[in-house]
């Protein structure tokens, strides 16, 4: 957006509603694809939906690298955001059901840094090349998901479906034979053949099975959006500008933050291996929230003249929340809230998930530039560290520890909770 505001006798407008909007959109028009890909994912498995998203994806680019005006783009931001309903849907979904207990926070992890490499990737392109390329690699990253063509079929969704040989072929396939994996597999059969009657969703908002994980889910979305993470990803250079009124430092700023965000993120997925998730994140959700207090109080010093403001210090301050944000809340959110959703109501939870995400998400953007011109980027960041510690108190004393453990036996916890 940086760099069509410079070009000259530009066709775009650049005015700041319509700035907001091509930022907060995608959220927003995501929701009507959060509920079509749930319904589909559930009646057709997981394969064949992943085939046709690759196709929305292609286009989706192919109008943003023609694209000659801001409505244009907005169109783009609109068929693109099927990729954030598929993100938050069906991609969850996969891994959670394709990979072992021992390694799924890991690729959880994995798949939520991904998307920060996107960000990485589309603002280093912007900063040095034409904005246009980006649509060259988002193509060629868009074509990957046809090799869905080459998998198996989820177990999970073939157990609910009562295909149980299928179900057994495709879970050995996927984990092999021993004795955990046959294990997982025993109980993931026992499980559906001995499962209740459907219920409406009605009477399941009233199971603890059903509202405790969704609220716990929720919480941890609302706490990721909320703790300004998405904000300072997306309106790095506005931010940084804000604090240090250089727009050499915002460029630089922007491109050492995405840098941060994705080396920590793999730091996380390594330190997973050997802490607990639970501990992980809250501790850095704890940190995260006192360095917004710090940045906030920092800046309130700055606008007060009481200290003078430093480049190198507003960046690092940044980076060093940049560095537990990502340690937790953004790779372990997405991770444990796809975890604790019970087999019985998975779809019906990750579709409230996607939905909660994406509302949320384009809501947080839409209204962030309001709040930095009304209240300041100090009044902004208290803002976020008051919501975050919040819902960081809320997540202590309710979220449960998921590591190593079954979909089973985390569903077990909450039926006994």
């Amino acid at each position: 957006m940086a760099q069509i505001k410079k070009e000259s006798n530009s066709t775009f407008d650049t005015s700041p509603n319509i700035v907001a909007w091509l930022y907060s959109v995608f959220g927003y028009s995501a929701i009507p694809w959060v509920v079509a890909v749930g319904v589909v994912t559930e009646k057709f498995g997981r394969k064949k939906p992943i085939l046709i998203g690759s196709v929305f994806f292609v286009t989706s680019f192919i109008i943003f690298y023609t694209s000659k005006s801001s409505i244009q783009l907005l169109i783009y931001e609109i068929m693109y955001s099927s990729a954030l309903g598929y993100g938050t849907t069906i991609c969850i979904l996969i891994v959670t059901e394709y990979t072992s207990p021992k390694y799924r926070g890991i690729f959880l992890a994995i798949k939520s840094a991904s998307g920060f490499w996107g960000v990485w990737v589309s603002n280093a392109i912007g900063t040095y090349c034409h904005w246009r390329n980006i649509a060259i690699i988002g193509v060629v990253c868009s074509l990957y998901p046809l090799s869905a063509v080459f998998w198996t079929e989820s177990p999970v969704w073939l157990a609910s479906k009562g295909r149980f040989d299928d179900c057994t072929a495709s879970h050995r396939q996927l984990k092999g034979q021993d004795s955990e994996s046959e294990k997982e597999l025993a109980n993931l059969i026992a499980s559906q053949k001995n499962k209740a009657k459907p219920v409406t969703f009605r009477r399941a908002v009233v199971l603890k099975e059903f509202y405790k994980p969704i609220l716990l889910s929720i919480f941890m979305i609302l706490q990721y959006h909320f703790s300004g993470k998405f904000v300072c990803s997306i309106y790095a250079l506005e931010v940084i500008k804000k604090i240090t009124a250089s727009e050499e430092t915002a460029y630089m700023g922007m491109l050492i933050l995405d840098g941060f965000t994705v080396f920590s993120m793999y730091v996380g997925c390594v330190l997973s291996k050997f802490f607990k998730r639970r501990h992980m994140y809250l501790t850095s959700s704890l940190m995260a929230n006192i360095f917004l207090y710090i940045i906030s109080l920092y800046l309130y010093l700055v606008k007060c003249n009481f200290i003078t403001e430093n480049k190198v210090v507003s960046v690092m301050l940044l980076a060093i929340l940049n560095i537990f944000l990502s340690c937790g809340p953004v790779i372990f959110s997405t991770s444990i809230s796809g975890e604790i959703l019970p087999i019985r109501f998975k779809m019906a939870g990750i579709i409230v998930n996607g939905l909660t995400f994406n509302l949320t998400l384009s809501t947080v953007l839409k209204i962030s530039p309001y709040l930095f011109k009304e209240f300041g980027t100090h009044g902004a960041f208290l803002f976020y560290a008051l919501a975050v510690t919040i819902l960081t108190y809320l997540l202590y004393k309710y979220m449960p520890e998921t590591k190593d453990k079954t979909l089973q036996e985390i569903e077990m916890y909450f039926k006994d909770v």
